[in-house]
């Protein structure tokens, strides 16, 4: 026969046992997920690519090359500018939007002054929208190309030279290109 004990110590064994097999599938969890959270950028990169969400555009220069200017279509090109956070610059875009003819080039310039008591390394990082248009939009000549040093209290027009694509859909009339500012001074170091 068997004792309250001998019952209580049956159960408590077996807690323990699925206990221990509980904290080990947790902790398997766990280290999946961290795992899953570091293969996330690289698939977004990947996923960006094939589908052309996003609006990542190219960070090499395009070469220009004259096809023919459709003077029977006009698509308005727009411009913002944000500082992402800790940037104590002023940056805008001289001119807020531009109607281009696609095939033809535009030349348009963006001010930044630098408001901080010391030299920062700023570098912009474009962005189109919609997404599919960044296939279609083609920088000749960029300022994001480029790291722009500026010394404390300086300020600098930097131009961008574009085009947008001949073969861009018909459907899109708008394109928005963006640029968010980033204070690299110390990875620069």
């Amino acid at each position: 026969m068997s004792t309250d004990d001998d019952k209580a110590n049956i159960n408590t064994s077996t807690g323990i046992s699925n206990n221990n097999k509980t904290v080990r599938k947790l902790l398997l969890v766990v280290v999946a997920m961290f795992g899953f959270g570091f293969a996330l950028v690289p698939l977004y990169d990947v996923f960006c690519d094939i589908t052309g969400l996003n609006g990542k555009t190219n960070d090499t220069a395009a070469t220009y090359e004259a096809g023919g200017i459709d003077k029977l279509r006009t698509v308005k090109v727009q411009f913002i500018t944000r500082n992402a956070k800790g940037i104590p610059w002023e940056f805008e875009p001289v001119i807020n939007e531009i109607s281009v003819h696609p095939g033809e080039m535009k030349l348009v310039s963006f001010y930044a002054k630098n408001n901080a008591s010391h030299d920062i390394i700023g570098q912009a990082v474009p962005s189109v929208s919609p997404g599919l248009a960044a296939n279609y939009f083609h920088k000749i000549e960029c300022f994001c190309f480029t790291q722009q040093p500026l010394a404390a209290g300086k300020d600098v027009e930097m131009s961008l030279q574009f085009y947008v694509d001949l073969e861009l859909p018909a459907d899109i009339n708008t394109l928005t290109l963006s640029y968010t500012l980033y204070d690299i001074t110390e990875k620069s170091s």
